[in-house]
């Protein structure tokens, strides 16, 4: 199938911003006795923040704010991290660059939409995208395909037109389960995951992303 548009995610793909997520919650999970520390994995990667605080309260009730009012305190204390020592990867500008040229482009995260306009604006990347779409207005999150799906839609492009640049696990997950293509970034401690050998490309950095293979991917497009 021929591609006519990418679909990429944000945290960890384009921001160095899963680590500032990691921060967030030990910071504000700590505060409420739920044991994740400094030194672990971030074993949420992917999910919908939502999903998160659902998660550790499960393991570890505990008293005093609700649930909501922890994602509130996660989103805010994120966005503040992002801003003030939030990098983008390397490669992220050019991949966009890259793709940008070969069709439109949507952006489908994981992350809420205010904080990705939030993190988008900070980097001056909003309008690289003809739609931002976000899992806060699906009914599932990644790995459920729904966030790309509607991103597709967006873009009035079908699904198996699309390819998705992803870190995530659950993210390639959820493109394959959409019936697109992926390009994989998975982060070091990650490459050994299962999903990742679903990928049609897997890459360490977006440094190797390939016009030349993407040229390949989007060629009968071009043509037209």
């Amino acid at each position: 199938m021929t591609l006519r548009a990418t679909l990429f995610d944000m945290d960890g793909l384009l921001i160095d911003s899963e680590v500032l997520w990691h921060e967030a919650e030990v910071e504000i999970f700590g505060s409420l006795g739920v044991p994740i520390h400094e030194a672990e994995e971030r074993s949420t990667k992917g999910m919908y923040v939502n999903e998160v605080v659902e998660f550790w309260y499960a393991q570890y009730p505990w008293v005093g704010p609700g649930e909501d009012q922890v994602v509130d305190l996660l989103l805010e204390r994120v966005g503040q991290l992002v801003e003030d020592k939030g990098r983008l990867l390397p490669g992220a500008v050019r991949a966009l660059d890259l793709a940008g040229e070969r069709g439109p482009m949507a952006l489908a995260s994981s992350t809420p939409l205010a904080l990705i306009y939030r993190c988008l604006d900070h980097f001056g990347l909003r309008e690289r995208f003809v739609s931002v779409n976000s899992a806060q207005f699906e009914v599932f999150g990644k790995p459920h395909p729904a966030v790309f799906l509607t991103a597709a839609a967006s873009l009035d492009v079908r699904a198996p037109e699309c390819l998705v640049i992803e870190d995530s696990a659950a993210g390639v997950l959820a493109a394959k389960a959409a019936r697109m293509s992926v390009v994989a970034v998975p982060a070091i401690e990650d490459r050994d995951l299962a999903p990742f050998a679903l990928a049609d490309l897997v890459l360490t950095s977006l440094e190797e992303l390939s016009g030349a293979w993407l040229d390949a991917q989007f060629a009968s497009a071009l043509a037209r």
